[in-house]
């Protein structure tokens, strides 16, 4: 880049290849094309833990954002209700439909505790959460019901058992998985700038998937309670099933594609994004497959086959919530040998240890919504500067970013008192 961008000294700026710090790809989760790389903005002198703030670019003229998208999302979760709700009451009647939606509420806060602990190092807006929730439970069901007949209708129809089979193991995964990732599709496509990693594909995608067991739980339930002579053991039978053993079976279906198109999503391309859509529906489709497969033998293969799964899937967070924390070290640093933080600080705000040790801190002299807000702020910068380091869209992030480093020095100093 040759560009006199404010804070940036000295006249042209040197090939970025010769500009790429060491360790600036910390981990394979957010790597770098070296013809990228940007010096991070600098301050006069350097002095770590004196930052100076550079003059502004104008604010950029206000857009609508994501509001296009919460409104059409509001749209099609209202019509689906108007078709769902009909559906569920002819199938489990008022009673069933209570009770189910109740006992669903259980696994539904298992998942979105979940949500919470994979979304606490960078939370996305919960606007958009609130719209990825919505989708799986009311849009993505109401678009399985509308595509479902499609199916029933080349179904194999020599026995009944050769029908259910058909729409368990085939309509269910391919139909189900495609309403359910769309919604992270569009997503991607509309709101990129919250979408862009893997950590953020899995949480929407474990968020649309809560949403869809959720509607689907009240329809389990609900028919147990409708349609037994015996409710009360059938709904404890189901509830085990899927309440205890498989509450986190349609995250993780779901979740293989919202990891693809969040590696997709570094790449900040519309073509890459639909590309990883249709890419990672394959192992989604997959791992559905083999769930709705298992017959006789299914606690068998429950615990040779799908506890593994489930095992690998809290290994595969954790370590994405590790690389996670060593990408904002990582970009952090580069910000502290520009001179806009201390090594005390990007100790600190990189570490989930040294975060709860600063909000301790901060507690007893009462300035605890400060500090929250300064490293919300920090790990916000952070990922503004990987997303200049992809190399689209730099001259809107790099706006982002001095507007960024504003605040920080602002919250620093409300935290300092």
């Amino acid at each position: 880049m040759t560009t006199n961008h404010p804070g940036h000294y000295g006249g042209p700026q040197p090939d970025p290849r010769v500009l790429m710090e060491a360790g600036a790809n910390p981990t394979w989760f957010g790597r770098v094309d070296p013809r990228n790389y940007q010096p991070a903005p600098g301050t006069p002198g350097g002095v770590p833990g004196q930052p100076w703030l550079p003059p502004l670019p104008a604010p950029r003229r206000r857009t609508t954002g994501t509001l296009p998208l919460l409104i059409a999302g509001a749209i099609l979760a209202f019509a689906s209700l108007l078709l769902i709700v009909p559906f569920l009451l002819g199938n489990t009647g008022a009673a069933g439909l209570g009770i189910g939606f109740m006992v669903s509420l259980l696994p539904l806060s298992a998942v979105l505790l979940t949500v919470s602990f994979i979304d606490r190092w960078e939370p996305e807006p919960k606007r958009l959460l609130a719209f990825a929730f919505t989708w799986g439970a009311a849009v993505s069901i109401a678009g399985t019901l509308l595509i479902q007949p499609l199916f029933a209708a080349v179904a194999p129809r020599t026995s009944e058992a050769d029908f259910r089979f058909f729409m368990a193991t085939v309509e269910a995964p391919v139909v189900e998985e495609f309403t359910k990732s769309l919604g992270l599709l569009l997503l991607l496509l509309a709101a990129r700038k919250y979408f862009d990693g893997p950590v953020d594909g899995v949480v929407f995608a474990f968020t649309i998937a809560g949403g869809f067991a959720f509607t689907e739980n009240i329809l389990y339930f609900g028919r147990e309670i409708a349609g037994s002579a015996d409710p009360g053991t059938d709904l404890v039978r189901i509830f085990i099933l899927r309440g205890i053993m498989s509450p986190f079976a349609h995250a993780i279906f779901t979740g293989t594609t919202g990891l693809i198109m969040g590696f997709a999503a570094r790449k900040w391309h519309a073509g890459y994004s639909v590309l990883a859509f249709f890419v990672g529906l394959l192992p989604a489709m997959f791992l559905h497959n083999r769930w709705n497969s298992m017959g006789g033998d299914f606690l068998v293969q429950y615990i040779l086959v799908q506890f593994p799964i489930f095992l690998a899937a809290a290994v595969g967070i954790i370590l994405l919530r590790l690389a996670e924390s060593k990408l904002t070290r990582q970009r952090l640093l580069e910000y502290a040998r520009a001179g806009w933080f201390s090594p005390v600080e990007v100790d600190m705000l990189a570490t989930g240890r040294g975060r709860r040790q600063a909000i301790r801190w901060a507690q007893g002299r009462g300035r605890e919504p400060q500090m929250r807000q300064f490293v919300r702020a920090a790990t916000a910068l952070a990922c503004t500067r990987q997303r200049i380091l992809s190399g689209r869209d730099v001259e809107q992030h790099q706006a982002d970013e001095f507007h960024q480093l504003g605040e920080v020095s602002a919250l620093r100093a409300a935290v300092l008192g």
